[in-house]
């Protein structure tokens, strides 16, 4: 079967990452159901609506991760589905507000799948969070792999309910598929970055943003990758028979320090913080394996380009102002 016969289902299609997606998919020739909370408001969907080919082959759906059956009509003649669609917040209310949707709405998707003979494969967005939270010390001989795990009860014993949110729905997802023969790979981002095509500003590059434009700057390390490698990396999971199990998609560890030095280098006008947020030593760097990424031709845009674009499309929006360039 062609790429211009086939069906397939993105959830969540408004968001950052599914906005990638359905663009790629789109490009390719799929015809594309994606899902959106709200079909009536125009920040979910126009920009879907204005992709080539979106008036030929794009349909849209309204679903809630929380409700069963949501998904049943959206991925009804699919042949591959991608499940984006993931709160990423911080709440006061992390059960309802985060913990419910990431494991419910995996598995609310993933039984509808089962009712869809059709369905050959579900790529599923993870995250990092899922890998590498386990307690073990991250040194710099540390390199982190698709066989690590991390550990639910360290993660809510610190109160990263992210994290806890990621790792056991991602638990809870391959239980699921095991038990009911759904073919399943699972795609670990590291900390997106890049352009983006909604129009309103997600969570990772409003931290970014924040910490650009604020007075201090993180001793953290940061595993950047470029938003377009993510959707990629998510065709490319469904496309390749030989596509299995989890994927680490990390294409750059750095202290937040080297993400500045960047950022001055490419912009030198532009002001940022010069003082580090605490007086403690610089937190030791670590690597990602992407020996299995590489498995997928994922070939990693270089960080320095990732960064340009990103300021680029955070100027074009107006959320950032720069002097002279």
């Amino acid at each position: 079967m062609s790429r211009e016969r086939k069906v397939v289902c993105v959830t969540g299609g408004s968001g950052y990452i599914a906005s990638w997606l359905v663009k790629f998919l789109l490009q390719r020739g799929y015809t594309v159901k994606a899902t959106v909370l709200d079909l009536n408001d125009p920040n979910q969907t126009d920009h879907l609506r204005a992709f080539d080919g979106a008036k030929e082959r794009l349909q849209l759906f309204k679903a809630n991760l929380v409700e069963e059956k949501s998904f049943d009509s959206a991925i009804d003649g699919c042949e591959g589905v991608f499940h984006t669609a993931c709160p990423i917040l911080y709440t006061t209310d992390p059960q309802t507000e985060l913990i419910d949707p990431a494991v419910k709405g995996t598995l609310n998707v993933l039984k509808s799948c089962a009712k869809v003979h059709s369905v050959k494969r579900v790529v599923i967005t993870s995250s990092i969070a899922s890998i590498m939270f386990n307690g073990k010390p991250l040194t710099p001989d540390v390199v982190i792999d698709e066989t690590w795990h991390s550990d639910s009860a360290y993660c809510e014993s610190v109160k990263h309910w992210y994290w806890y949110a990621k790792t056991i729905a991602e638990e809870a997802a391959w239980k699921f598929a095991e038990e009911n023969g759904i073919d399943i790979v699972t795609i670990h981002p590291g900390f997106v970055i890049g352009p983006f095509l909604q129009p309103t500003l997600n969570l990772t590059l409003e931290v970014i943003l924040n910490h650009i434009k604020g007075e201090t700057f993180p001793n953290e390390i940061y595993k950047f990758v470029d938003v377009r490698d993510i959707g990629f990396a998510h065709i490319q999971a469904f496309e390749l028979p030989s596509a299995n199990g989890r994927y680490c998609i990390v294409g750059r560890v750095v202290h937040f320090t080297e993400l500045l030095e960047i950022v001055h280098e490419k912009y030198p006008t532009l002001p940022l913080p010069d003082k580090c947020e605490d007086d403690k030593p610089f937190v030791s760097k670590f690597e990602v394996s992407k020996e299995r990424a590489k498995t997928l031709g994922v070939k990693f845009i270089p960080l320095e380009v990732t960064i340009v674009d990103t300021i680029e499309c955070l100027k074009e929006k107006g959320l950032i102002s720069l002097v002279n360039n």
